[in-house]
């Protein structure tokens, strides 16, 4: 059962997350997404001074996305790189990978080259390729997120309108049926409830494993 987690670019401008990596670099069944945080700003920045169209730009940005999943590597070696879906679930099977994301969408004619598809839909993106059961947003701490309410649209109606997600957000969501949860990273207790389905599978499958393993009577 795979779980897609997206750090929040707001995560990665000042301090590295390194408790954030390690409390989610020791579960099973976990597929990190780096946001493109400072790097992409300076893509942001670069942009227009340079009258760089929107499809250079969110190149630009999937290679920032790319860097800082190198960083997050070399910050935390126990996450997994993968780069293709055998490999993402080959890695989230046994552990915690980690998306680096030009080889899957760099020209991926499904994938708007446009400032509108940020590293949010593109995790959004990932969840539904994978047939992920959540997606978990980590979005700056103390962040006010609007409460749920039960409609689906209508929250990310919510989210779009507060810049909460992108604007393709609300229109990719459509091809993902699993969960979709917002949670800021110093809420930890929010943070392991919305991993709790990812760990309930892996104590299941290490009991099957276990069981598998024991002598016969």
């Amino acid at each position: 059962m795979t779980l897609i987690v997206k750090i929040g670019g707001s995560l990665t401008r000042g301090a590295a997350p390194r408790a954030l990596l390690a409390h989610l670099a020791r579960r099973r069944g976990l597929v990190v997404v780096p946001g493109g945080g400072a790097l992409a700003d300076a893509v942001r920045a670069v942009q227009p001074q340079w009258s760089l169209s929107d499809g250079a730009a969110h190149r630009m940005a999937l290679l920032a996305m790319e860097q800082m999943a190198h960083a997050m590597r070399d910050i935390e070696p126990r996450l997994r790189p993968a780069r293709t879906l055998p490999e993402l679930a080959a890695a989230s099977g046994i552990g915690t990978a980690l998306w680096f994301p030009a080889a899957l969408t760099l020209d991926h004619p499904a994938i708007t080259e446009s400032w509108d598809v940020t590293s949010d839909s593109l995790a959004l993106w990932l969840a539904a390729e994978m047939g992920a059961r959540r997606l978990v947003l980590v979005k700056a701490p103390g962040i006010a997120l609007p409460a749920p309410s039960g409609n689906r649209a209508a929250d990310l109606a919510a989210w779009t309108a507060r810049a909460l997600v992108d604007a393709a957000f609300a229109t990719m969501a459509q091809r993902f049926s699993g969960d979709i949860l917002l949670v800021p990273a110093d809420a930890a207790d929010r943070l392991d409830d919305a991993l709790s389905l990812t760990e309930a599978a892996g104590r299941a499958q290490r009991n099957e494993d276990d069981k598998e393993g024991a002598p016969s009577p």
